[in-house]
């Protein structure tokens, strides 16, 4: 772990991320690429040890209620975070201060947080975009060997559901050759909607590796499917763009299964969601103006 003093916490987009670097270890870690300027070995994690008084700064300065995003370059469940609660406090701040909340995740340590993400639900906005990459625990741990396996953050999305508080289910990646098929796609479909997912945010089948994590990508592909290494340089030779082979079809099937199920899975109306603000105390407080 390595402390940093940082001079801001939210971006201009309201987006925020407490940590720098992550332990999950995920064969497909995107964070991982030259162009996000990470210094020092992505596993020592750096940790914005004045995040939370920055935090309560910005929410007490800003002329207008939002969302606040959480999560989009650095998982804020990872198992530091559990010693640390750098997460459970600005959760503490955004409530208090009646803002929404939007987090990304791959682990069911989020529902540690279920008071604050309940109590922010009833005045704005609460949406936890769950990670799920594999149907089952056995794949899971293979692709993201540190990471809380797809049954614990099923688990989780039932318990966040229960508390009414909206999720997403995140398709992130489907590899090549690895879990681009029918099975495991349908598989994670019916996971969104037993949890009653409200949309399913999936633009392609496939992967994207830019310089820093394509090394990774490759290089722990040889470790975990040796047996595959020659085929993706068959396919992708210095492809950047790995898309899966099978990208239409597969986005078909997803497109018809929401349909059918009536979850969104539109990616530009799902953004546009996941970033507007709601006051659902407005109304009650017209209502009470009028008594």
């Amino acid at each position: 772990m390595r402390e940093k003093e940082a001079k801001t916490v939210l971006s201009p987009q309201n987006g925020m991320n407490i940590y720098r670097g992550c332990t999950f270890g995920c064969l497909h870690c995107d964070p991982r690429a030259k162009c996000y300027r990470n210094t020092g070995e992505f596993e020592d994690i750096e940790v914005k040890v004045n995040a939370v008084e920055l935090l309560e700064k910005s929410l007490r300065s800003k002329r207008r209620h939002c969302m606040i995003g959480v999560g989009s370059m650095s998982d804020p469940y990872q198992p530091i975070e559990e010693d640390l609660k750098l997460m459970r406090k600005s959760l503490e701040l955004i409530n208090y201060y009646g803002y929404g909340v939007c987090i990304e995740t791959r682990s069911d340590l989020v529902c540690r947080d279920i008071d604050y993400l309940s109590n922010i639900n009833e005045k704005a906005k609460c949406v936890i975009v769950m990670a799920i990459c594999a149907a089952d625990d056995e794949l899971s741990a293979r692709l993201e060997p540190n990471a809380p396996v797809t049954s614990k953050r099923v688990a989780a999305l039932k318990m966040l559901s229960k508390a009414g508080i909206q999720t997403v289910v995140e398709i992130s990646p489907l590899l090549p050759f690895i879990n681009d098929n029918e099975d495991n796609l349908r598989g994670i479909l019916e996971i969104a909607a037993e949890t009653n997912a409200y949309g399913v945010l999936c633009e392609k089948i496939g992967i994207i590796v830019k310089n820093g994590s394509r090394e990774w990508f490759y290089e722990n592909l040889e470790k975990t499917f040796p047996e595959l290494l020659e085929e993706y340089r068959r396919v992708y030779g210095e492809d950047q763009d790995l898309i899966s082979q099978g990208n239409e079809w597969l986005m078909r099937i997803l497109r018809d299964f929401c349909k059918e199920h009536k979850i969104i899975c539109d990616a530009e109306r799902l953004n546009t969601y996941l970033r507007g603000f709601e006051d659902k105390l407005a109304g009650e407080q017209i209502s009470l103006m009028l008594a």
